[in-house]
């Protein structure tokens, strides 16, 4: 038998149940991970709050999580092996890393030697490789300027890092002025409060515009990021901060300035073996000191309601992660 974070209907983050539920054992191409810590993630709100109309309950969410491996099928995973998983329909078409244990498909399972702590360990797969992934998707070449919409969120953070790494200029966004040293001392070169229009404050800052601009709140922002960007910039939306998931009335021709680039990044891109070289650099950066963890807070998975309502109330500068004793 194990614990287990039970969702059985949609709703508040009451809904998040802790039970003992029977402990699933290995099966050829699944592997039973021992979880030690999972980072929580607004799409797992979004799932709970009933957005995800694909998803069936009672389910065990959770699209992340790292531990190491109970029970194998793949020889190449052997009892002991610490891994990392992300994404692959976890905790959507079965059971993700809400648990003590979490039976998952081999092929999602990142093999990653390190000596971090579990909590801080928690703190990175989806959040570095999202925000990796999304520098990738824009083609970043010989530097430049990035503002980065929602830097205080934990991909946000995390592309800071990156970004420093490659030597661009970074542009922050925050609604709270509270935050703004944090951003700074997180590597953000410029920091920009947002009350509702950020253009002045942007062009102040770079008057035709950041090169590339990493739009993490999403659907309402969207439009104003691709007027924002330069002339031959690119524009990657990657989040959904604002829990909007499409824009009304979208004009391509209309809304999209000629020459701006509009992509996205998609975490199943880094998925498994896509993943692990990129997530073993990204554990090794943090060890080193040259990346930040940005790790917020850590709940129990008894206090998993407690941790859903401390993200969905938007407390958090950085990453929330559950530890598993």
């Amino acid at each position: 038998m194990m614990k287990a974070a039970v969702v059985e209907r949609p709703g508040p983050p009451e809904v998040l149940r802790v039970r003992t539920v029977p402990r699933p054992a290995a099966r050829p191409g699944w592997t039973l991970v021992q979880v030690k810590a999972f980072g929580l993630n607004r799409s797992e709100l979004m799932t709970r709050q009933g957005h995800s109309p694909s998803v069936l309950f009672p389910r065990v969410l959770g699209i992340e999580c790292v531990g190491v491996v109970a029970e194998s099928s793949d020889s190449g995973l052997p009892p002991g092996t610490t891994v990392a998983a992300v994404m692959g329909e976890m905790g959507r078409a079965f059971d993700g890393g809400y648990a003590e244990y979490a039976l998952l498909p081999d092929e999602l399972l990142m093999p990653v030697s390190t000596a971090l702590d579990w909590a801080t360990f928690g703190a990175l797969p989806e959040t570095y490789l999202t925000a990796y992934g999304s520098l990738a998707a824009m083609s970043i070449v010989g530097g430049g300027t990035l503002l980065v919409r929602g830097g205080t969120s934990s991909v946000g953070m995390a592309a800071l890092s990156l970004a420093a790494d490659q030597g661009l200029e970074t542009i922050a966004t925050t609604r709270s002025p509270a935050k703004a040293e944090l951003l700074a001392a997180r590597g953000a070169d410029h920091v920009v409060v947002d009350t509702g229009a950020i253009a002045d404050q942007v062009r102040a800052i770079r008057p035709g515009g950041p090169d590339y601009v990493l739009d993490l709140v999403g659907a309402p922002t969207l439009v104003d990021s691709l007027h924002l960007a330069a002339r031959g910039g690119t524009v990657c939306v990657t989040g959904m901060l604002s829990g909007v998931w499409a824009i009304p009335d979208f004009e391509p021709v209309a809304m999209i300035p000629s020459g701006t680039k509009l992509t996205a990044f998609h975490s199943q891109d880094l998925q498994g073996s896509a993943g692990t070289e990129a997530l073993q650099h990204i554990v090794d950066a943090v060890s080193e000191g040259t990346y930040h963890a940005n790790l917020d807070r850590v709940f129990t998975l008894e206090e998993i309601a407690a941790a859903h309502q401390y993200m969905e109330t938007n407390q958090a500068t950085g990453k929330v992660v559950v530890r598993i004793p």
